[in-house]
């Protein structure tokens, strides 16, 4: 799309923010309004299709109808000559995938917070018939604010349409986030967040998803036949109840997992207020909500801290609080001298700024550092569209920043471009081929039909690039499809003799 185009006369389109399989987002402003939104875009091969227009209209009608602090709202659907989108809104964060991908797993206490808000958001979409159906970390959005947001409700269907769903053998979702039965192509509900979710705190706390394999289908196999190991097997800060917690969420069997989004939540904050998870334990829902008591669990809005703070006066009374506010009034009095005493006897520290360091080699970038007096704290390596490997993309804190002199700073350095094994496609369906490259994070390209003796018609008979290679995210995968057997026309060859006809046939 033109990045300087306006959609419907109202929404100027200002820059890409991330690319999927069946839509591009981009950040724009609404001209109307005057704030700036994000719109997502249908690729022009599906505009044409109606069956993908009619479920892009679903996903505007039913995310909209959502609204809830932790989910992302949508704001207006809309059509432009043949292009489809959707205005939601914009947010002033990362993603969770980018998070894990450049610092790795997250403190226990906020992997449990991000997942107890998650969890929140999709109780809301199981109570109005919605399954998400592609939780994982990029659909997870973390707000400069720390607010947890839910986004893509792109592929959530109505609970009474999933046996359309089983019929026509569709598998949505990505792979390193199924839950059983949807890699066995079976019928889902809310239990198939709950699962998903379960994944994702699994990464949040190990640094990595729990199944791991050379192929989509591999991991896919995984989640159906393998039992993960507990999170602190990789990382020893988890405690054991947040592991009973992610466990518990991935049961194999939907009906020794948590029954709800909301029984999730309810263990969740309950680590959070320092208490045992004892729904962790316990055998079905109706036996967890006796042992906690549906009492105690705040309404859904509620953060998590706020929630600890709520349980803490319940419990506690007026006194506690009485006694930690006299205590900290003193801390407070006692800080203040200190520091009066510290700014009359010690001189103002000089402050420098950090120099812009910005496309600069990383030996050049750190001498470049060093040379204005700072320490080098770390060395953060990520993937980058952008910058080749080995040049620095940004220091931390950001460039221009008055630091006092000395100070230590983080330098981030580009490891590449981000690249992804292409699958095997041949002897695949386009459909199959299609869902097995955006699992990939890649994209399916042009379409050449050819006649095949060996393919039988609408199998992919070849594919370019070849299978195992390796292609940035987005790259589109061209395939050759079968159109069956080639025929042809014989002449009409009575009255010739076989030498004639032999002759004839060439």
């Amino acid at each position: 799309m033109d990045q300087t185009q306006v959609l419907a006369g109202r929404y100027e389109i200002e820059g890409l923010i991330a690319r999927g399989g069946m839509a591009d987002v981009f950040a724009a402003r609404d001209r109307l309004l005057g704030r700036r939104v994000a719109i997502k875009v249908l690729h022009p091969q599906y505009s044409a299709d109606d069956a993908f227009v009619r479920r892009f209209r679903r996903e505007a009608q039913a995310a909209a109808n959502l609204s809830h602090p932790n989910i992302v709202s949508i704001y207006d659907w809309g059509e432009d000559g043949a292009t489809y989108f959707i205005v939601m809104e914009l947010i002033d964060g990362r993603s969770l995938r980018d998070v894990l991908r450049s610092d790795g797993p997250l403190l226990p206490r906020r992997s449990a917070e991000i997942a107890a808000e998650a969890s929140s958001a999709l109780a809301v979409a199981h109570r109005a018939g919605l399954v998400h159906r592609d939780v994982k970390p990029g659909n997870i959005l973390l707000a400069r604010d720390g607010t947890v947001k839910v986004a893509d409700f792109g592929i959530a269907r109505a609970w009474d349409d999933s046996q359309e769903l089983t019929r026509t053998g569709a598998v949505i979702g990505t792979a390193s986030y199924f839950s059983p039965e949807q890699a066995q192509g079976a019928p889902v509900d809310a239990r198939s967040d709950v699962y998903s979710l379960g994944v994702v705190l699994y990464e949040m706390l190990a640094g990595r998803p729990p199944f791991q394999g050379e192929s989509p289908l591999a991991v896919a196999y995984q989640h159906v036949s393998s039992d993960p190991a507990a999170p602190s097997t990789e990382n020893n800060d988890v405690p054991t109840s947040l592991d009973a917690i992610a466990l518990r969420a991935m049961a194999k069997n939907p009906d020794d997992r948590y029954q709800s989004a909301d029984d999730m939540r309810r263990d969740l904050l309950g680590f959070l207020r320092g208490e045992t998870p004892v729904a962790a334990a316990a055998v079905g829902t109706d036996e967890a909500t006796q042992m906690y008591g549906r009492t105690e669990v705040p309404p859904p809005t509620v953060p998590p801290d706020e929630a600890y703070r709520a349980a803490s006066e319940r419990r506690g009374g007026q006194l506690p609080f009485i006694l930690t506010a006299f205590g900290l009034l003193l801390l407070l009095g006692l800080g203040l001298f200190l520091l009066f005493r510290q700014l009359q006897s010690e001189p103002e520290p000089v402050l420098v700024p950090v120099p812009q360091v910005e496309g600069m080699a990383e030996q050049e970038a750190l001498s470049e550092l060093q040379g204005d007096g700072f320490r080098i704290a770390s060395i953060v390596r990520e993937f980058s569209d952008e910058f080749d490997s080995g040049i620095a993309i940004r220091t931390e804190p950001p460039a221009g920043t008055e630091i006092e002199e000395g100070s230590e700073v983080t330098l981030v350095v580009s490891q590449g471009q981000e690249v992804f094994g292409v699958p095997p496609l041949v002897g695949l369906t386009l459909d199959e081929a299609r869902q097995l490259l955006e699992a990939q994070e890649l994209e399916l390209g042009n379409v050449t039909e050819q006649p095949s003796d060996s393919f039988a018609e609408g199998l992919v008979t070849a594919q370019d690039p070849p299978p195992g290679s390796n292609a940035p995210e987005g790259t589109t995968v061209d395939v050759v499809v079968s159109s069956g057997r080639q025929s042809f026309t014989l002449d009409d060859y009575r009255g010739f003799t076989e030498d004639q006809v032999r002759a004839e046939l060439g």
